[in-house]
């Protein structure tokens, strides 16, 4: 979500408040609410988030059986899309709740967990244990220097980092409008507040932008190789 310009006048006193309100209501989305996000995610995606999700496995580029780290696993449903892709799986979030909500939807599954608490700053790994990470629609935490110097050093060399950043519904109806809208007016389709591509160059990747176009969306992803 993009920064608020400072400002002294009326409209601006208005417009922080809503920002305020926006943050707040994504961190209950992320915690105290984490058991409502799978069907936000589907009502605001028209039942495509999954989809959108599953478009980063072709850019994986690891070998089946390898181990790849994905970073905010959120409530668990792309843990299951990579196990069923053959991929084994470790997953970091900070959210509690969402910690919860995944051991639980995992081990109905028949998965057993391999989940960590911690931040993306701080990744508890050893150097080049991963050939791939990923991470979908993930907050700002994903461009911090701190957090592309973690995975730069966790990823194997010529390892990948997979970002899916997007997903724009390409229907033409009432509802792709109004949704687009709420899109817009929570932050979810603005620019980030830097350059992403030089970021990732300057942290040692060789980054690119890519474009998948599904039935009814488009999903945009950064595909970045550690150099």
């Amino acid at each position: 979500m993009g920064s608020i310009p400072p400002d002294t006048n009326g409209r601006s006193v208005l417009v922080r408040a809503w920002w305020d309100l926006v943050r707040f209501g994504f961190r209950l989305l992320y915690n105290e609410m984490a058991f409502t996000y799978d069907l936000v995610s589907a009502v605001v995606s028209l039942g495509q988030w999954r989809d959108w999700q599953r478009a980063a496995i072709p850019h994986l580029a690891a070998s089946p059986g390898a181990t790849v780290l994905e970073l905010a696993h959120g409530t668990g449903n792309f843990q299951i899309d990579l196990r069923l892709n053959g991929y084994r799986t470790i997953a970091l979030d900070l959210s509690r709740a969402m910690g919860r909500i995944t051991r639980y939807k995992l081990r109905r599954w028949g998965v057993r967990p391999s989940l960590v608490r911690g931040r993306a700053q701080a990744l508890p790994f050893p150097d080049g244990t991963f050939p791939a990470v990923v991470s979908t629609f993930p907050t700002e935490f994903i461009i911090d220097p701190a957090t592309l110097g973690e995975i730069h050093r966790v990823l194997q060399p010529g390892g990948r980092l997979v970002v899916v950043f997007g997903g724009l519904l390409t229907g033409q109806g009432v509802i792709e409008e109004g949704l687009e809208l709420a899109y817009r007016v929570t932050g979810q389709r603005g620019p980030w507040p830097v350059n992403v591509e030089e970021r990732l160059t300057a942290a040692g990747f060789r980054a690119r932008v890519v474009t998948e176009t599904l039935a009814r969306s488009v999903v945009m992803l950064f595909v970045a190789e550690r150099g």
